[in-house]
C-alpha cells in the first residue's frame, strides 16, 4: 500500500463515489485557493504551501492511481469503493515477472489527441477534473481487437487494457494543439494483428482523438488508426467506442472477427428514432424542415413544413428530436437565439475549434439583428437611406463608428463564446467592411452593360443563363391558373441590335441567350408585393458578339394582372440607353433583374442546390457505410461541416424572421419558394456536362475535348468547371475501379445497396418514385453518382458561394431587394429621376440597414477558415493503407495544380474578355486552393 507523504485528510466520505456536485465544489476551491484543498480518492485533503511549489497538478511521484474502470457499463453502474493501490499496469508487470520469470512482450503505441481545455481555450476546470479523475484511478484505457482470432461470440478477441501514460504530468499549454501520449500494450500471440480497438474515457471531460499508431507489431510492423472523433466520458455511452485500422474492406471482405463490430457500429449510429438528441449522441437520422417557423410567437412566425408532402417537397435534414411547439404539434420547437451554437448535430460533424473561432469572430459583424434601434440611430439625415454612392463607400473606406453604449448592447446580446473573439475583429468599428473586388479598381465599371452581362458567365451566379430556343420566350406555368404568360418581347424590340442579323439568323447561329426568372417568381409576386417589397418577374435576352462577349438586348419586367392570376400578366419592355432619363430607366431595369437574380441565387443556386441536397447524403453515408468502406473513404472529406452550417442556417439565417428573410426579397416566402423549385430538381442533371447541355450552352461533340463543345467559348465558369468535373471523375473512376473490378461486386455490396436505397427513399423521399434515379447496378452508375456528389459539394458550391463578397459585397451591383416600382411618366418619382437619378436608384434598391445586414452575412459566407481542406487535399495523408488509391489521389492533386496554372494563363489572355471584364476581377472562383476572403479556392465540402 502506498501512502501520500504530504496529504493530510480533513474528513472522510462514505465508500460510495462522490457526486459531481462534490467534485465541482472541491475543484472550485482548488482553483480559487490553490494552497488549501483538493480531492483525492474520496477524501478531502489539505495541500501544504510547500507542496504547491511543485507543478500545480499532483505529480505521480507522490500519488499512484488506483484500479481504473474497464468498460462503459462498468463506469456507469459499478459501485466505486476505491483504495489507493498500485496502478494495474505495475501489478500486471509484477504478475508477468512472477509467472514467467521475465518481462512479457510489449507493443509501444502513440496516441495523438486534443484536450477539451485546449479546444475551449481556457476551460481550466475541465483540465483539473481530468487530473482528479486520473488520481481516482479513472484513466483512459484502450483494448486491441484481433482481426484474426474470435471469441465464442465470433467477435475479435480482446487484449488486456492499456492506459494512456503521463496524463497528469503532460501539461498542455492553452495555445497548443495536439498532445501525444505513450501507451504500452501487453502482446498476446493469439491476438495476432489488431484490426480495431476499444477506447474507454473514464475522465470527466471529452477529448478529440486523432490517431493511434502501434509500432513493431509482430507479423505486421506499423499499424495505424485514423480516428478524428470526439470521445466522451464512458458514462455518456451505452457501448464502448470502437475504431478500425486505416485499411479498406468491402463488407464481404471484412475479417470475420471484425464483422460484428462493423455491423453494430452502424446500428448504433442510426439510433432508435426516439427522444431529444444530446451533444454526445452520435446519431444520424432524418427529419423534415419543420423547425423554421415559431408558431408560438404568433401567426406571423408560422412557416409550412418542407418535406413529406407533394405540395412542399424537400430534401431531409438531420433530426434533433426537440419537442413539438405548443401551438402546432407538427412544428418542432426552436432553441433560443443565444443557444444557437448548441443546436444538435453529431459531435463529429461540428466545426473544429479553429473554424468555430473564425466563424464567431466574423459573425460579430452581423450582430446588428440584435441592435437595430441603436443602428438606426447611427444613420444620418435620411434614416435607413444612403444619400449617395459616396455614402455607400463609407462602409468600406471609413466605417461607421459604434458608440460605447452600442458595444455594451452587443455584449449583453451575443453568446458568451463570442466575447473572447470580439477583439479579433478589424477594430471597434464593426461596420467597416473590406473593399469588394468589384469596385476595387474602378468604382463605376459595374454599371456598364458589358459587366452586367459578363457576370452571368463569370459572376457569383453563372449557373442560370441558357440558350434561347424559342421566340418569343414561352412560359411553363399552367395557363388555367396563370393565364397567358408568354413574353411580350417582339422582333422589333431587338431586330436592329444584332450586328445586322435577323432573329431567325441569330437563332440558327446560336447567338441568343436568356436569363429567365419569370416562371419561378410570378406565382409569388402578388404576395411579395403586398409587403414593402416591390418586385418584377424578369426576362433578359442577350446577344453573343463576335468578340465572345454578351450584350443585353432587352429586359422584360412583368407583374400579375390586377384583375387576377387567370388574366395573365402585364409586362413592359426596356432596351439599352446611356443618356438622360432613358439611361437612368435602363439602369433601374438592370437593377430589377439583379434583384431577381440575387434572390434566386441565394435560395436556389446556393442553398437548395448545394447545402440542402447534400445533407441527406451525409446522413445516409454515416448510417449505412462503415468507416472502412471504400465509398465512405472516398466521400467523407466532402461532408465536412455541412450538417453544422446547415443547422446554424436553420437557427439564424433561413428561419422565420432570420437574416435571409430580412435581406432577400421573397422574405417570408423564401423557403417555400425553394420547395416549389425543388419539384423540378433531377439528380442526374446535377452532373455538370448534363447541366450545360440542358441549358443549351453546350452540345455533345466527339471532336472536342471531353466530347463537349461550348457554344459560348469564353464562358469562364463552364471552361474551368469542365476541367474540374473531369478531373474529379477520373479520380473517382480510378478509386472505384480498384475496389470494384466487376459490376457483380457492386450488386452484392450490401452496404452500398442499403446506402443508395436509403438515400433515394429517405434522404430525398419526396422524389423516391422518380424514374431518373441511377439503379446502382454498374460501376458506371457508381462513378457518375459519386462524381455528382463530390462536384456538388466542392466545385459547384465554391462557384456560387465564394464570389458573394467580391461581387455582392457592393450592394448596388447585386441588390437583394427593390422597394419601389419603375417610375412612370408624369409622376413625381419620374421627375425626381430626371433630376437625381442616383438618389432614385438608391431609394429603389436595398435600404441601408438591410445592406449592412446583407454585407455582414456574405462576408462571413465568403471567407475560408484557417483550417480549410481544399479539393485534392486530405486532413491526413494516411487516410488509407491501400497504395493504388493513394497514387490515384496524388495524380488527382497534380491534375488540379495543372488546372490552376491554366486558369492563371487564361486570366492573363487579353483575347478572353470575359475572364476579367470591365471591373478587372479575374475569374478565380474555380481556382482550387486559396485562403481568407479572396474569391478563389474550392473547399472539399459545403463548409460555410
Amino acid at each position: 500500500m502506498l501512502h501520500f507523504k504530504y496529504l493530510t485528510p480533513l474528513m472522510k466520505f462514505r465508500t460510495k463515489a462522490p457526486c459531481r456536485a462534490q467534485l465541482n465544489s472541491v475543484v472550485a476551491a482548488t482553483v480559487n485557493k490553490p494552497d488549501h484543498v483538493t480531492f483525492v480518492n474520496h477524501r478531502l485533503v489539505l495541500l501544504p504551501t510547500s507542496f504547491m511549489k511543485m507543478p500545480r497538478f499532483l505529480c505521480m511521484t507522490y500519488v499512484t492511481r488506483s484500479q481504473p474502470l474497464t468498460s462503459a457499463s462498468t463506469a456507469a453502474k459499478t459501485s466505486q469503493n476505491i483504495t489507493i493501490d498500485p496502478h494495474p499496469k505495475e501489478m500486471e508487470e509484477e504478475k508477468t515477472k512472477f509467472e514467467t520469470g521475465h518481462e512479457g512482450k510489449k507493443i509501444k503505441g502513440r496516441v495523438v489527441l486534443m484536450k477539451k481545455n485546449v479546444l475551449d481555450l481556457n476551460d481550466f476546470k475541465a483540465s483539473v477534473l481530468d487530473r482528479v479523475h486520473e488520481l481516482l484511478g479513472k484513466a483512459v484505457s484502450l483494448r486491441l481487437i484481433s482481426s484474426v482470432k474470435g471469441d465464442p461470440g465470433f467477435q475479435g478477441k480482446l487484449g488486456n487494457p492499456a492506459y494512456l501514460e503521463d496524463w497528469i504530468t503532460t501539461i498542455t499549454p492553452l495555445t497548443a494543439g495536439e498532445s501525444a501520449f505513450k501507451v504500452t500494450f501487453d502482446w498476446e500471440d493469439e491476438i495476432g494483428v489488431p484490426g480495431a480497438f476499444l477506447i474507454i474515457n473514464n475522465h470527466h471531460t471529452e477529448f478529440f482523438l486523432k490517431t493511434v499508431t502501434l509500432e513493431d507489431v509482430p507479423g505486421e510492423g506499423r499499424v495505424h488508426f485514423v480516428c478524428n472523433s470526439w470521445v466522451y466520458p464512458a458514462e455518456k455511452y451505452t457501448k464502448d467506442r470502437v475504431f478500425f485500422v486505416n485499411k479498406t474492406f468491402l463488407p464481404s471482405e471484412t475479417p470475420l472477427p471484425l464483422q460484428k463490430y462493423r455491423e453494430e457500429e452502424l446500428v448504433h449510429l442510426r439510433g432508435d428514432g426516439k427522444g431529444e438528441l444530446q451533444e454526445w449522441d452520435r446519431v444520424y437520422d432524418y427529419a423534415y424542415y419543420n423547425d423554421l417557423g415559431n408558431p408560438d410567437k404568433g401567426p406571423k412566425y408560422a412557416r409550412p413544413t418542407l418535406g413529406g408532402s407533394s405540395k412542399y417537397p424537400y430534401p431531409r435534414r438531420g433530426r434533433t428530436g426537440r419537442p413539438a411547439t405548443e401551438t402546432d404539434s407538427n412544428s418542432e420547437s426552436r432553441l433560443p437565439l443565444l443557444m444557437s451554437l448548441n443546436i444538435y448535430v453529431p459531435r463529429d460533424e461540428r466545426f473544429g475549434h479553429l473554424k468555430l473561432s473564425d466563424f464567431l469572430a466574423y459573425a460579430l459583424k452581423s450582430i446588428a439583428q440584435f441592435i437595430r434601434p441603436e443602428l438606426e440611430a447611427l444613420f444620418d439625415k435620411t434614416p435607413n437611406e444612403f444619400d449617395s454612392f459616396e455614402d455607400v463607400l463609407k462602409l468600406y473606406e471609413g466605417g461607421i463608428p459604434l458608440p460605447e453604449g452600442l458595444l455594451k448592447d452587443i455584449g449583453d446580446n451575443i453568446p458568451a463564446e463570442m466575447l473572447k473573439e470580439i477583439f479579433r475583429t478589424d477594430s471597434a468599428q464593426l461596420l467597416r467592411f473590406p473593399m469588394p473586388q468589384v469596385i476595387k479598381e474602378d468604382k463605376s465599371a459595374w454599371r456598364t452593360d458589358e459587366e452586367f452581362a459578363r457576370e452571368m458567365l463569370a459572376g457569383v451566379n453563372p449557373v442560370n443563363i441558357r440558350r434561347l430556343q424559342e421566340f418569343p420566350p414561352a412560359s411553363k406555368l399552367d395557363p388555367k391558373v396563370y393565364g397567358d404568360q408568354t413574353s411580350t418581347i417582339t422582333e422589333q424590340d431587338i431586330g436592329n441590335t444584332m450586328d445586322g442579323l435577323t432573329v431567325d439568323e441569330a437563332f440558327k447561329q446560336n447567338k441568343l441567350f436568356i436569363l429567365d426568372h419569370h416562371d419561378a417568381l410570378m406565382p409569388y409576386l402578388r404576395r411579395i408585393n403586398s409587403t414593402s417589397n416591390k418586385i418584377y418577374a424578369s426576362r433578359t435576352i442577350l446577344f453573343l458578339k463576335s468578340d465572345g462577349t454578351l450584350k443585353p438586348l432587352v429586359i422584360e419586367l412583368s407583374l400579375p394582372h390586377p384583375d387576377g392570376d387567370r388574366f395573365g400578366r402585364i409586362s413592359k419592355v426596356y432596351t439599352p440607353s446611356e443618356e438622360g432619363v432613358e439611361g437612368s430607366i435602363w439602369q433601374l431595369a438592370k437593377a430589377y433583374v439583379a434583384v431577381n437574380d440575387s434572390g434566386y441565387h441565394q435560395l436556389i443556386s446556393h442553398w437548395l442546390n448545394t447545402h440542402a441536397v447534400c445533407e441527406p447524403v451525409v446522413i445516409a453515408t454515416n448510417r449505412q457505410l462503415s468507416v472502412v468502406h471504400p465509398i465512405y473513404k472516398l466521400l467523407h472529406p466532402h461532408f465536412r461541416d455541412t450538417m453544422n452550417i446547415n443547422a446554424f442556417a436553420r437557427q439564424i439565417l433561413i428561419n422565420a424572421g432570420g437574416v435571409l428573410e430580412t435581406t432577400v426579397f421573397p422574405a417570408r416566402y423564401a423557403m417555400e419558394m425553394s420547395s416549389v423549385v425543388y419539384k423540378d430538381w433531377v439528380f442526374t442533371e446535377q452532373a455538370f456536362p448534363e447541366d450545360l447541355i440542358k441549358r443549351g450552352v453546350a452540345i455533345k461533340d466527339a471532336n472536342s475535348p471531353h466530347g463537349l463543345r461550348l457554344l459560348i467559348e469564353d464562358y469562364p465558369y463552364a471552361v474551368d468547371g469542365i476541367e474540374i468535373w473531369f478531373a474529379i471523375k477520373t479520380w473517382v473512376e480510378d478509386c472505384c475501379s480498384f475496389y470494384y473490378k466487376t459490376d457483380d461486386i457492386i450488386q452484392k455490396d450490401t452496404e452500398l445497396q442499403s446506402w443508395w436505397k436509403e438515400l433515394v427513399e429517405e434522404g430525398h423521399g419526396d422524389k423516391k418514385d422518380e424514374p431518373w434515379w441511377p439503379k446502382m447496378q454498374t460501376r458506371e452508375d457508381l462513378v457518375e453518382t459519386c462524381t455528382i456528389i463530390i462536384w456538388t459539394a466542392s466545385a459547384l458550391h465554391a462557384a456560387v458561394n465564394f464570389g458573394q463578397y467580391p461581387y455582392a459585397g457592393y450592394l448596388p451591383n447585386r441588390p437583394t431587394i427593390s422597394r419601389k416600382f419603375m417610375p412612370e411618366k408624369g409622376t413625381p418619382e419620374y421627375k425626381e429621376l430626371e433630376s437625381s437619378p442616383d438618389t432614385v436608384f438608391l431609394k429603389t434598391i436595398t435600404a441601408q440597414l438591410q445592406t449592412v445586414l446583407g454585407i455582414a452575412l456574405i462576408e462571413i459566407l465568403s471567407r475560408h477558415s484557417t483550417d480549410e481542406v481544399y479539393l485534392g487535399q486530405r486532413d491526413t495523408p494516411e487516410w488509407t493503407a491501400d497504395t493504388e488509391p493513394l497514387k490515384a489521389f496524388d495524380k488527382f492533386g497534380k491534375k488540379l495544380a495543372e488546372i490552376e496554372d491554366r486558369i492563371t494563363s487564361m486570366n492573363n489572355d487579353e483575347k478572353l474578355k470575359n475572364r476579367v471584364g470591365p471591373v478587372k476581377v479575374p475569374y478565380t472562383l474555380l481556382f482550387p486552393t486559396s485562403e481568407g476572403l479572396t474569391g478563389r479556392g474550392i473547399p472539399n465540402s459545403v463548409s460555410i
